[in-house]
């Protein structure tokens, strides 16, 4: 298995999953146009975050994206890992595990001082897997403001 940055090039599949991981863990259904263009700016904007694809013979079977918020608190950045998605038949295999390992590496070469997420609170596979490889629960909550 391949770890790598992923490139626009990636931006269909990592759109597919994005979409898969919607309807799956929410049960949202995502605009295919919109969810494309918001991959796409990512992919083209190192300063909106980065995407990290797993390849299996070249085809991309799994995908984590970072998004970076600035803590004044630690004059440091915390890396937010989002959209991660394994396609279902690589699941339990070690893939989320080589992506959180080299979004580790990647982070400790920046100074980054710790990993955050969030995770619907019905998603029970999602909690599991994350609380297995060394995740801990915060006591914040999170609100939106729509706008």
């Amino acid at each position: 298995m391949k770890i790598r940055l992923a490139c626009k090039d990636d931006a269909e599949i990592i759109t597919t999953q994005n979409i898969a991981l919607a309807k799956e863990s929410e049960g949202i259904i995502l605009n295919p146009q919109t969810t494309l263009s918001g991959v796409t700016s990512l992919l083209l904007d190192v300063t909106k975050g980065f995407y990290l694809v797993a390849e299996e013979h070249k085809n991309v079977i799994g995908q984590l994206m970072i998004t970076q918020e600035w803590s004044d608190w630690r004059d440091k950045p915390i890396w937010w890992v989002q959209s991660v998605y394994v396609q279902e038949p690589w699941r339990n295999k070690g893939v989320f595990i080589q992506l959180l390992n080299h979004v580790k590496e990647l982070a400790g070469k920046e100074g980054v001082p710790f990993l955050r997420l969030y995770v619907h609170d019905q998603n029970v596979p999602a909690l599991k897997t994350y609380e297995k490889t060394g995740w801990h629960r915060e006591p914040y909550m999170v609100y939106h403001l729509p706008l």
